[in-house]
């Protein structure tokens, strides 16, 4: 049984050492052989409500109906004060984009609910980011685009596709890691604090001098989602100085979750 659990152990580590080398982590996904582009996506979901549109992307994105780039995740380092006012390396590994469906010639990022979402993130061992981490990624991004407002018929799925098309007209081909063009789907207390449990807590959306059109909030029922809502996935595993944790055990304990969080008080840890 020793000798059992050894080898699972050792294979386990080697396998982490694997997805998160190189610098970087890699979602353990096998894309689709015949992809149906993020065009033809849209197209076949014209018309549908929140929760079709919700089943279909997940059904879509397990199936491995996503761009090759999307299963490339990258690192954010930060630095964390300890209570001997150590300053601690941190690395966490975030999807380069939006989550989206399709090829890489050809992929459209889609907006879903939190409840998708963490169905998804649960699948790929992932989670959401904190508003904390949200300002650190948007801060080390490659790729930082000014936000385009929307205003009528803002929850319906063309114009999803249209604020898509024009984020594609500000990108211009660049590739790297990209912020500034969503509203974050966030973990945050907020959520709670409602005194509801069916609210989404959404955050960010930062203009080109850093500063976010949209602070937390909470105050929209969870299945409500417009074209500017955003699922960017972070690989569940945090680096703490130089070792691997949970990010259920970082913002479990009192004192580490401020490597993750600056919100006070308890702790949402998934959707």
């Amino acid at each position: 049984m020793f000798r059992s659990n050894l080898f699972l152990s050792l294979l386990l580590g080697g396998f982490i050492v694997c997805l998160v080398s190189c610098n970087r982590y890699k979602l353990p996904i096998k894309l689709a052989v015949k992809p149906i582009s993020g065009s033809e996506f849209y197209n076949s979901i014209q018309g549908s409500d929140w929760k079709l549109r919700d089943s279909l992307v997940i059904e879509n994105v397990l199936s491995g109906n996503i761009p090759n780039f999307y299963t490339h995740f990258t690192p954010i380092k930060s630095t964390w004060v300890n209570k001997q006012q150590q300053l601690i390396p941190i690395t966490y590994y975030v999807a380069k984009d939006y989550l989206s469906v399709g090829t890489n010639e050809d992929f459209a990022r889609v907006p879903i609910t939190p409840m998708a979402a963490q169905k998804i993130a649960d699948s790929l061992h992932c989670f959401l980011p904190t508003p904390k981490m949200v300002d650190e990624i948007y801060e080390q991004s490659k790729i930082k685009l000014a936000p385009v407002p929307l205003y009528i018929y803002r929850d319906s799925t063309i114009t999803m596709w249209q604020h898509h098309l024009m984020i594609e007209g500000q990108r211009k081909n660049k590739k790297g890691l990209i912020s500034g063009i969503k509203k974050d789907v966030v973990l945050s207390n907020k959520v709670m604090l409602q005194g509801k449990n069916n609210r989404v807590a959404i955050y960010g959306w930062h203009q080109l001098n850093g500063k976010v059109i949209q602070p937390v909030y909470a105050g929209h029922v969870n299945w409500y989602v417009d074209y500017s809502h955003g699922i960017r996935f972070v690989y569940e595993k945090i680096k703490v100085n130089g070792h691997w944790m949970h990010y259920q055990d970082v913002l479990k304990d009192s004192t580490l979750k401020g490597i993750l969080t600056n919100e006070e008080g308890p702790v949402l840890l998934k959707y």
